[in-house]
């Protein structure tokens, strides 16, 4: 149903509204229900541990889910791929807050995953399809400022449902918000995009081709690698900080959080200096002067890391920069790397995230593997991941 046009600046909210629904699915996903882990394990007589491979059987579902649902986009339109997706999501979510053992919940996270993640897919893709280039990285930063904001409120109301009425609840929270965006992509999101049946298949051959012709775009490789690198530094920072504050500076499970949410300010500070950035500059400028300035301060933490010259507060300071960088330089990114493309900005889209996803992970593990105590391997990584980043585009020559 195409009930909405972008003919005033109410319909052009809406849609605003609409995409960041969409976006604000995945975090709510992963982010809703880990106050909830302790009682979880009780309730399907396993541990915490098991209960949160969870969280790496839904990566692995969204990183697949991308790549299934880039060419369906571009073949089926927007709308089919998303009502199907979104089914799933609904389906795998009712089977999540009626299981009573640990290996199905693994099993309909993964396919949670699969499902939900078209929202994510599907809401990039659109915005190529309903903004210019010169206005999609305003979008992207408006998104960036859902998915900022998102990570803050799920674990808060997540931890009051857990108290109030159980684990399940929070699942039947996420079943309302699949059942949500299904009706607004349904009733109010109209169908900009008309596939070309004639140029498209659904071939594995031609898919893969397609995601290789897709990589040979010159403008998408450059800033999607320079901009899936510098994002890296995330996931690093994501994956060290509990044993960078708690262990390193010994803070309390409480303090950890308050400071968790601070640098959260910095990535949605950084969304909205961008839309700033964006009324007097163009998004290249923005991104590589951005992505210099993360580098600056990836670097300069490293040093104060390596010579042990920061205290809790200064590390604190250093990280929101960082951070903010890293919410100035994602928008741009993604609006440059899918400003190539109309017609199959479903397919770039779902490479653009499998790529920040799969570098950010390979990133964040490789933390994990070093096996090194302290700040040190965060620090560097989130240095080297910002530094490689900068290198490509700026060998490149990108403009």
């Amino acid at each position: 149903m195409n009930t909405l046009s972008l003919n005033s600046k109410k319909q052009y909210a809406l849609l605003i509204l609409i995409l960041g629904s969409l976006e604000a699915l995945t975090p709510f996903s992963i982010d809703m229900y880990l106050p909830a882990f302790t009682q979880i394990a009780g309730d399907l007589n396993t541990t915490t541990a098991k209960v949160s491979f969870s969280i790496s059987t839904y990566f692995i579902g969204f990183a697949l889910g991308q790549i299934i649902y880039g060419p369906l986009l571009d073949y089926f339109g927007r709308k089919k791929p998303l009502y199907a997706g979104l089914l799933i999501y609904i389906l795998a979510t009712i089977g999540i807050m009626n299981t009573h053992s640990i290996e199905p919940f693994l099993v309909l996270r993964f396919l949670q995953a699969i499902g939900g993640c078209v929202a994510s897919v599907g809401a990039i893709s659109m915005v190529r399809d309903f903004f210019p280039v010169e206005d999609s990285a305003k979008v992207f930063s408006m998104l960036m400022l859902v998915l900022s904001v998102s990570p803050l409120l799920a674990p808060t109301i997540g931890g009051f449902v857990v108290a109030e009425f159980g684990w399940r609840v929070i699942f039947a929270v996420l079943i309302g918000l699949g059942v949500l965006n299904l009706a607004l992509s349904y009733f109010v999101l109209p169908e900009k995009f008309v596939p070309d049946y004639a140029t498209r298949s659904l071939n594995i051959k031609s898919i893969i081709s397609g995601f290789k012709d897709i990589l040979k775009v010159r403008q998408f490789s450059t800033y999607v690698f320079a901009g899936s690198f510098s994002f890296a530094g995330l996931f690093v920072y994501i994956a060290g900080s509990p044993a960078m504050f708690m262990e390193g500076f010994k803070v309390s499970a409480q303090v950890y959080g308050v400071i968790f949410a601070i640098l959260a300010v910095g990535m949605i500070g950084g969304g909205q200096v961008n839309l700033l950035l964006t009324k007097k500059f163009t998004s290249p400028q923005i991104f590589k002067t951005a992505l210099f300035f993360q580098t600056i301060m990836g670097f300069i933490f490293l040093l104060g890391v390596y010579n042990n010259w920061f205290t809790l507060i200064p590390t604190v300071i250093i990280l929101f920069l960082l951070l903010l960088g890293a919410g100035i330089t994602y928008p741009n990114a993604a609006a440059l790397a899918l400003a190539p493309f109309e017609k199959n900005a479903g397919a770039a889209s779902a490479m653009l995230g499998f790529l920040q996803l799969g570098i950010g992970s390979v990133a964040s593990a490789g933390v994990g593997l070093l096996n090194v105590t302290g700040s040190l391997p965060t620090a560097l990584a989130m240095f080297v991941s910002s530094l490689i980043g900068f290198v490509i585009v700026a060998a490149r020559g990108e403009t």
